[in-house]
């Protein structure tokens, strides 16, 4: 259906052949659109050393090194890579899927990790996974080891318990071992599971203060449950909500909540998330006027599963029989199109992962029309279904790249494209301000470059090259 032509690449500044006989790359041509906001810059030049962008502008502006190494990209377009709010990197947590992944977690979440870099997702923040293969991973791409997307990592859903509970899937227990089921949920768990939702506030402070010393970057907790029978129901007290925020903010991480109903939704903006995921779901409930106003006055950034035309009339069809998931849709319809009339931040979100044929068998839901969980095109379309919905195209740029940096506090170095910051670059063959609400809206992740062999091997070495920072 999409065509992968060409090259996607995450421009770290590597010590290859090229790079040893000059100081510093520069990309030229480019129509450069920086994901601040403001106007592109037409014939710009992007200016790189050691990684960091050191200066960027229109050509005539931007004093060219005689020794940098030149990359032509004229009548291209430059954007900040895209990032993702919300991936499952391990994401096949069935029994058929942990049964064969048990003890190679990490080759599940290396594939996945390269399946979205290849798409153009240079970052990603995974939301709910098993810790320590999440953590090996994240080091191995970080020390060069091996090829991926960025990634960022939560572990485990604070308050809920791993993929075999009853937030997830109880009746997979019932046929595997004991043994299996507990060191497997322990993977994830970690010791801020289903028990929490019975501690005091100090407890909770401590039991996330000793998780964010695993290696975690960020929480996630559950203002309301998960699986079928819990989804209504609010987990956490509004006071328990506030010690998890207060305990995460002071150890210096961003804290997002998990919501599923109008008062989980409140009481996690109310305890000062950063971030709140499936913001949009709240049942047959439209979000009452005064969260949607606290919403857009927090700041607190949305990361909406929004589904697109064709995705709609697709669900409405498979699940014709299920009248709560029915009365659902166009709530979540609704609470969308209101959050972006009353001005509420939206990161791009995806949810998504990769699943073996296997089990996307056991469902038609999972295969099929346009849907956001499938890793390397999900996101294309997450900004579709924005556009259809009123989301402007500039907006939608913004929420797939420094509205994300922003809300998980790493727009210091990514998300915009400015002095200072991380090279982190996709070139695309046309303009993604014009191609948004088409399926050509793909050639803003895949950059078909025609690029000399001499450029393409030197992009190549950068990709493969020395680690990121």
């Amino acid at each position: 259906m999409f065509r992968l032509l060409a090259l996607v690449f995450l421009l770290v500044w590597a010590s290859t052949a090229a790079a040893a006989q000059s100081k510093s790359l520069a990309i030229v041509g480019a129509t450069i659109i920086d994901g601040t906001g403001r106007a592109p810059i037409r014939d710009g030049v992007i200016l790189v050393e050691r990684q960091r962008i050191v200066s960027i502008g229109a050509r005539d502006d931007i004093d060219i090194p005689g020794t940098a190494h030149l990359i032509d990209v004229t009548g291209k377009y430059a954007i900040p890579g895209i990032m993702d709010a919300n991936v499952h990197l391990f994401f096949d947590a069935t029994p058929e899927g942990l049964l064969r992944f048990e003890g190679r977690y990490e080759d599940a979440i290396t594939e996945a990790a390269q399946v979205s870099l290849k798409s153009g997702v240079t970052t990603v923040f995974d939301s709910w996974g098993p810790r320590q293969p999440l953590v090996n991973v994240k080091s191995a791409i970080n020390s060069g080891a091996v090829v991926g997307s960025r990634i960022y990592l939560a572990g485990n859903i604070v308050g809920m318990d791993g993929p075999i509970s009853v937030d997830f899937d109880p009746s997979a227990a019932d046929y595997l071992s004991k043994a299996f089921v507990d060191r497997t949920n322990d993977m994830w768990v970690q010791g801020v599971g289903r028990e929490l939702l019975w501690q005091t506030l100090e407890a909770i402070r401590s039991r996330i203060g000793t998780y964010l010393e695993k290696g975690v970057d960020f929480i996630k907790y559950a203002s309301s449950g998960h699986g079928s029978n819990t989804m209504e129901f609010v987990a956490f007290s509004p006071d328990q909500q506030r010690a998890i925020v207060d305990a995460a903010r002071s150890a210096g991480a961003t804290v997002q909540a998990h919501t599923t109903s109008v008062e989980s939704l409140k009481i996690a903006v109310n305890a000062g998330v950063d971030l709140v995921q499936h913001c949009e779901i709240t049942g047959p409930t439209p979000i009452p006027e005064t969260t949607l106003r606290l919403m857009a006055a927090s700041k607190t950034a949305c990361a909406a599963l929004p589904y697109t035309k064709r995705r709609l009339d697709f669900e409405r069809k498979q699940m014709s029989g299920v009248d709560f998931f029915l009365a659902r849709l166009p709530v979540a319809e609704e609470n969308i199109r209101n959050m972006i009339a009353h001005g509420v931040v939206f990161v791009l979100a995806t949810d998504s992962g990769l699943l073996s044929v296997e089990t996307q068998s056991r469902s038609p839901v999972l295969f099929g029309e346009e849907r956001l969980s499938e890793l390397g095109k999900g996101h294309v379309f997450w900004m579709k279904a924005m556009h259809q919905k009123g989301m402007p195209v500039m907006d939608i740029l913004k929420a797939a790249t420094s509205n994300v940096a922003r809300a998980y506090k790493v727009d210091g170095e990514l998300g915009t494209l400015e002095p200072g910051k991380i090279a982190d670059i996709v070139v695309l063959d046309e303009s993604p301000l014009s191609k948004i609400s088409t399926l050509q809206i793909y050639s803003m992740i895949v950059a078909r470059l025609a690029l000399r062999r001499a450029e393409f091997t030197f992009l190549l070495d950068a990709l493969f090259g020395r680690p990121r920072t």
